[in-house]
């Protein structure tokens, strides 16, 4: 939890019990706030900061009941502490039932106060990261592959992981920058707690700051609330900022402040807010490149690359396409046949494992979530399938004809038949592509219409 100074508010109509709660507060190590009646305490949380209420139930102008009933319509997070006597356990009742955190019977002893205070606490910032959990898209942390380059990624995780160090991310787009920082957050001692994610290129840059520090209650309009930034909730546990590039130049600054000092300030605040978190950064551009186009502060750099990890392209991995489209296809429950397998060995991923997951859930799609065949992915992957196996055959394998200009033609009677099927499950697929329209595929598949003529006669294609 942030060590932070944490603001008690004490309501209570007896001035003597009012100051014994304040010196108990003060001693205790917090910040203590005080009201005479639930009117004055509105006030009071309307004005500033309140981490918690500690409020006596009967109260002229406005008991603690009421004032909790009040708190709860527009805050449902704040704890709240009923102090209430030995006679009146129906009423504690009835204000737990209208959402109060605790309650503590007169007379008290200070020591039970505070650790009522304390407990209830530790169960706001628990709803707080439990509301965060539930809003966050799950995303596994498993890496998949056996490829030399994969086992090597595996071995720098294990490396890092235990460490505090500051770790960039760097690889193209798809490569799966989060998956791996899940993966370093999951293998790290601070693994209990939060892993936060915010994608610095999908956040308005005059919101990211407030995204990234939290701001306070007036900050700017429309702050009709103090709130929490990614930086307090991923407190103990691990942030993660991907394309970190994007963030504004100014903003980089404050959070290079942020990283050599493990201390925040939120917007239109000037408290300093203490913070322990490991800071995992990623981009998808040339790091030095970003600092030589003006994207990204040198001095910011240096602070993010204590450890480096360039994640591998999907087509330097190509060994590891088989274990990824068998666990994409497990949730499905889909099969994948091998010659579909050997068309996406073929192609060459410029989206990387992202695409390749898109294109499985398509396939599984089409093929009405039966076994995926090579005429369930897409056309530009047969027709890649196509040209590269033209591409590799050997003069053996071709039968030339010659033309009247004798220039040597490849017949496609002479083609492998695994070829033959690709190309006519080319042809089948502008067709439908166009609607049967044959001067439409043609242009399509970019070939003549009398070249597409005779092979719909060659392949019996109607």
């Amino acid at each position: 939890m942030s060590d932070s100074i944490k603001y008690i508010l004490a309501v209570d109509d007896e001035p003597s019990m009012l100051r014994l709660l304040e010196i108990s507060l003060r001693q205790a190590g917090y910040q203590p706030l005080t009201a005479r009646d639930g009117r004055e305490a509105l006030e009071v949380i309307q004005a500033q900061k309140v981490d918690c209420v500690v409020t006596d139930l009967h109260m002229p102008r406005m008991d603690g009941l009421q004032l909790l009933k009040e708190i709860r319509k527009t805050d449902t997070e704040l704890p709240v502490i009923i102090v209430t006597a030995q006679g009146e356990i129906k009423s504690a009742i009835e204000a737990m039932k209208s959402g109060a955190s605790d309650y503590i019977l007169r007379p008290f002893d200070l020591e039970e106060l505070e650790l009522a205070i304390k407990r209830a606490l530790s169960f706001s910032r628990l709803v707080v990261e439990n509301k965060f959990l539930r809003e966050e898209k799950l995303v596994n942390t498993g890496l998949i592959g056996n490829s030399p380059v994969m086992q090597q990624l595996t071995a720098s995780i294990r490396q890092v992981a235990p460490e505090k160090a500051t770790v960039l991310l760097a690889g193209e787009t798809g490569t799966g920058k989060e998956v791996v920082a899940r993966a370093i957050h999951a293998a790290s001692p601070r693994n209990n707690a939060l892993f936060v994610a915010v994608n610095c290129a999908a956040i308005p840059h005059e919101m990211l700051e407030s995204e990234l520090f939290g701001h306070e209650k007036g900050a700017f309009t429309g702050a009709v609330k103090e709130r929490i930034g990614k930086f307090e909730l991923a407190d103990g546990g691990t942030l993660f900022l991907d394309e970190v590039t994007e963030m504004p130049m100014q903003l980089q600054a404050k959070l290079l402040r942020a990283l050599q000092e493990n201390v925040i300030e939120r917007l239109g605040g000037n408290r300093p807010i203490s913070v322990d978190i490991r800071v995992v950064a990623a981009t998808n551009r040339n790091p030095l490149a970003a600092i030589k186009d003006g994207k990204l502060r040198e001095d910011l750099y240096y602070r993010l690359n204590v450890f480096r990890i360039d994640l591998p392209a999907l087509r330097v991995r190509k060994s590891d396409i088989e274990a990824l489209a068998e666990y994409f296809l497990a949730k499905r429950r889909v099969a994948i046949s091998d010659q579909a397998i050997q068309l996406l060995m073929q192609y060459d991923w410029p989206g990387n494992v992202r695409e390749l997951e898109n294109v499985l859930e398509r396939a599984a799609i089409i093929s009405g979530n039966q076994m995926i065949q090579p005429e369930h992915l897409p056309a530009e992957m047969l027709n890649h399938s196509v040209a590269l196996s033209a591409t590799n055959l050997d003069t053996d394998g071709l039968t030339p004809t010659k033309h009247a200009d004798d220039a040597p033609v490849v017949n496609v009677l002479s083609l492998p038949s695994s070829v033959e099927a690709l190309e006519r499950q080319l042809i089948v697929k502008a067709l439908a592509f166009t609607h049967g329209n044959k001067s439409k595929a043609a242009k399509v598949l970019e070939i003549s219409e009398r070249s597409l003529w005779y092979k719909l006669s060659q392949y019996g294609i109607s």
